[in-house]
């Protein structure tokens, strides 16, 4: 016989954890803080999946567990919970066959995706259509979901939840359960809750995600002795176009043009290697390396050769038609702008027979990969500025996803999605994780198999 399930969030997470339950033949309500058009949290804005497989239908070749594993720890240098990390990796085996089998449409890799068609597959529509096929079943399940319902207190004693307090508007209502499923993301929403360690630069981070993960769930959490996992300033931060609006951007607002160029400060300063290994690795520390420079504000500049060779931008490119007039464009010095840019190209050295595998090693900072010349007018330049898709530092989970707190662990209650990442990621990201860790851990979640 079921049980009554309460999961709060959703997001891909959540849904997951509602489809695992429902379909085990649980009562299951699902409290969504958005109003029904802006439902699905961060997920709507996702568009493919990293996991690892053998040879498969929906990618181009085999990813090992071994080989995502170290992927993992390139990027993030350890893991906070080796065993969840380590079950996450297990378990993304089976994610997208059970996405298939869950009405999700995979295709294949598209243009200027940062060659991701061996380790990620693509599913149709992006995750705005993953979201709503996913309401669709779970309606169809019989789910109850609640819309602009947010958490207002947790009752916690002897080791269990014992009820939410949820309001709605004016109306505060009690609900109790026989389980809680937290998937109610992280708290890139409240700016307040940022502004704590990142002061007065937070005002010029663009939220890439939902304006309603405020981490409400996971303070109450927190207040009842949830143990913390993951660095407080770490989180999923890309360099995103600075004309992007505050909230809600999505990927669109991303800047893929920083391999094919270099990136200068308000100073005109180049400060990182653009070329530093494979992109799809290292993207995902622009928005940090961005968020720690002056005004935080920086811009990346190409030549018309670059063009056409990364995803397309939802603002046009500022551009002139030589690199002094560019200068003025985008407030440089044109003096020091052109000296640079001459010194970068006069460096430039082919590293093997691949078309773009060129290196700059003469300059204070190198560029070890893509050097590619800047000479071919029209030039151009994108504005940037540190976006926060979601943040990292959440609670600690084990391996059957119950949340642990400081004496002893939640006997009925789960966590799952962003709310729980920081149990894998320390830093930086690997594309198409993030629904990686909310698909199995939602699932777990969900599952009775975690008992």
């Amino acid at each position: 016989m079921g049980r009554n399930v309460i999961v709060v969030g959703g997001g891909n997470a959540a849904l997951c954890s509602a489809i695992e339950s429902s379909e085990r033949g649980d009562k299951v309500t699902l409290i969504e803080g958005s109003p029904q058009s802006s439902r699905g949290g961060n997920s709507k804005y996702t568009r493919d999946i990293r996991y690892a497989h053998d040879e498969d239908e929906f990618t181009s070749g085999s990813y090992p567990k071994d080989e995502l594993k170290e992927d993992l720890l390139a990027v993030s240098g350890s893991f906070d919970n080796r065993e969840v990390a380590n079950l996450v990796i297990d378990r993304s085996e089976e994610m997208a066959n059970w996405m298939q089998s869950h009405n999700i449409t995979f295709k294949k890799e598209i243009r200027g995706t940062l060659n991701l068609s061996r380790t990620n597959a693509f599913f149709m529509g992006g995750g705005k259509v993953l979201v709503d096929t996913y309401y669709e079943l779970i309606e169809k399940l019989g789910v109850r979901v609640l819309y602009n319902a947010t958490v207002s207190s947790i009752k916690i004693s002897k080791g269990a939840v014992r009820s939410l307090t949820i309001k709605n508007g004016h109306s505060e209502r009690e609900l109790e359960a026989d389980k809680y499923i937290f998937a109610s993301g992280g708290y890139e929403g409240n700016k307040d809750w940022l502004s704590q360690f990142w002061g007065e630069g937070t005002k010029n981070i663009k939220i890439r995600g939902s304006k309603f993960n405020t981490g409400i769930p996971l303070k109450q959490l927190i207040e009842h002795g949830a143990i913390l996992c993951g660095v407080e300033k770490a989180g999923h931060m890309v360099a995103v176009d600075s004309r992007s609006p505050e909230y809600d951007s999505g990927i669109v607002s991303r800047i893929d043009a920083i391999p094919w160029g270099i990136v200068i400060n308000k100073k005109g300063d180049r400060f990182y290697d653009e070329g530093e290994d494979i992109w799809p690795k290292r993207y995902a520390i622009w928005g940090r390396l961005v968020a720690e420079q002056e005004s935080q504000m920086c811009f990346v500049i190409i030549d018309n050769e670059a063009i056409g060779k990364f995803m397309p931008t939802a603002y046009p490119s500022m551009d002139a038609n030589s690199l002094e007039e560019l200068a003025a464009v985008v407030g440089q010095d044109p003096d020091k702008l052109v000296g640079l840019i001459s010194d970068f190209n006069r460096g430039i050295k082919k590293v093997n027979e691949d078309p773009f595998n060129w290196s700059q090693k003469e300059m204070r900072i190198p560029k070890s990969h893509w050097a590619m010349p800047i000479k071919t007018p029209p030039f151009h330049a994108y504005p940037l500025s540190p976006g926060l898709t979601f943040t990292y530092q959440g609670v600690r989970i084990n391996t059957t996803g119950r949340i642990i707190l400081k004496d002893g662990e939640l006997e009925n209650a789960f966590a799952a999605g962003e709310i729980a990442s920081g149990n894998v990621l320390r830093s930086g990201y690997l594309a198409g994780f993030g629904l990686t860790i909310g698909t199995t851990l939602g699932r777990l979640a969900g599952g009775w198999d975690n008992e």
